[in-house]
């Protein structure tokens, strides 16, 4: 059965509660990754793992131990491009998938805002998480999910 992996340093709060009541109710196994201590509720579906620090530790974790057909849920682009290469899924906190198709302009756009702020420009951050956002990802998680059924 697939599993859902979590980038956790970074996801929002509100996000891995979706994700929580998900998992409990589809019995599904979801691993959340980071490198802190991660609290999650009591489940028999719902893990954490600390890393240590380090740059990418969690995501090279994660890239090394999902598989074909799993979820990982992260708004890192480069770790998107990986798992995706292992023929896994991948969707941003905001509901965002990424795919073979899309996984490649995502990837340039990132490395040429990350030119641009080392220019010196401030290209500020990403907006506030909202609540189109948030249904966003709901509805994605379930397209998986229900996918997961058949």
């Amino acid at each position: 059965m697939a599993k859902i992996w979590v980038d956790a340093d970074a996801c929002p709060v509100v996000i891995k509660e979706i994700l929580f009541r998900a998992a409990e109710r589809t019995g599904t196994e979801m691993l959340l990754v980071a490198n802190q201590p991660v609290r999650v509720p009591p489940s028999r579906y719902i893990k954490s793992m600390q890393v240590t620090a380090g740059f990418d530790v969690a995501d090279n974790e994660i890239v090394r131990l999902s598989g074909a057909g799993d979820l990982i849920i992260t708004s890192d682009i480069p770790l998107a491009a990986e798992v995706i290469e292992k023929g896994a899924e991948a969707l941003s906190p905001r509901g965002e998938r990424h795919t073979k198709a899309n996984i490649r302009a995502r990837l340039n756009m990132r490395d040429f805002m990350d030119a641009m702020r080392a220019s010196g420009m401030h290209t500020g951050g990403p907006p506030p998480l909202s609540q189109t956002d948030r249904k966003a990802f709901a509805d994605q998680l379930d397209r998986w999910l229900a996918k997961q059924k058949k």
